[in-house]
């Protein structure tokens, strides 16, 4: 595989990796509005003149959205013909470009008409699909070398289906977590990990109950992958990527909850804040690795069977020729 190939994959996943970022910052920074309701241009213009730190995060995330734009079409395409082969190769390579220009026009049409706080929760949703796939096609270049045996899975169907759910519920952790900044409550409560500004600590209004509902969602997928990163350690030694690839998914959803907790605790700290989306980022792309894994071992578990099938059928006499 050319090494070019590799180097441009790479950092194309590290500008899906900043676009996520910047989409964050733009909303922890109230700077989306920041080249008013023009857009491509800036307030109208293509170099504006009023120049605010709003205007600067919310133009830089433009560029650089556009930037990585055109290195995803071009990856998708020089994918498609260096290693069109392999299975989920040209899926990938589609689906990567689709949902960066889904992502881009719902940043448009937000810019030019506004929407909802719950539609607009789904932006990072949708960018955070995109950049998996990016991930997913960069890790399909590094494979085709053998560094790592990430062909011959196969998983037991409890592993199958723990896959399946906990990577379908962290999408549902992500979108609690966008509504939490597009509603403006990362701050409602003051505690953590109880709202302890209400009565016994639940919730009073929607506000406290979008935070608390998002607090709940991240207790819950943090000990359902820790139930799974234990059987990975139990089971699946011999597999080395199931394995790994569980303990990096525990540490990465334990620093997830940890820089969620001081988010609340340092009062909105940008970095901290940044870090929490970064954490939750790296999670998800990790979670649909294992779902292409999976999609492999159901088929290796067939090419299995059947082998095994061939191998009982009695050998038929052989023929003689008379």
């Amino acid at each position: 595989m050319r090494r070019s190939l590799k180097w441009f994959a790479v950092l194309t996943t590290i500008g899906m990796l900043l676009i996520l970022l910047g989409g964050a910052l733009v909303t922890k920074t109230d700077s989306g509005m920041g080249c008013g309701r023009s857009w491509p241009l800036c307030n109208g213009e293509l170099l504006p003149k009023d120049i605010t730190p709003e205007l600067i995060i919310e133009l830089a995330h433009r560029v650089v959205s556009g930037s990585v734009g055109i290195m995803v079409l071009v990856l998708s395409v020089w994918t498609w013909r260096s290693i069109g082969h392999i299975r989920e190769t040209k899926f990938l390579s589609i689906t990567s470009f689709f949902f960066l220009v889904l992502q881009g026009l719902i940043g448009a049409a937000a810019v030019k008409w506004g929407q909802s706080d719950f539609v607009l929760a789904l932006h990072f949703g949708i960018s955070l699909i995109s950049f998996a796939t990016v991930l997913l096609l960069t890790l399909l270049i590094f494979e085709v070398d053998k560094k790592f045996n990430a062909e011959n899975i196969i998983l037991d169907n409890r592993m199958r289906k723990h896959i399946i759910g906990v990577s379908i519920y962290s999408y549902i952790v992500v979108y609690t977590g966008a509504l939490v900044r597009h509603v403006n409550a990362s701050l409602v409560c003051k505690d953590w990990p109880l709202c302890t500004n209400s009565i016994f600590g639940l919730p009073e209004n929607m506000y406290e109950w979008v935070q608390m509902g998002h607090r709940a969602a991240a207790g819950i997928i943090f000990l359902w992958i820790a139930y799974i990163t234990y059987l990975a350690v139990k089971h699946y030694k011999n597999q080395k990527v199931i394995y790994w690839g569980w303990i990096i998914s525990f540490i990465l959803v334990s620093l997830q909850v940890i820089a969620g907790a001081f988010v609340v605790l340092s009062r909105l700290n940008l970095y901290i804040a940044l870090a929490h989306a970064f954490f939750i980022s790296c999670l998800f792309g990790v979670l649909s690795y294992f779902i292409l894994l999976t999609s492999r071992s159901k088929k290796n578990a067939l090419a299995l069977k059947k082998a095994s099938e061939d191998d009982k059928l009695p050998t038929p006499p052989p023929v003689t020729i008379q």
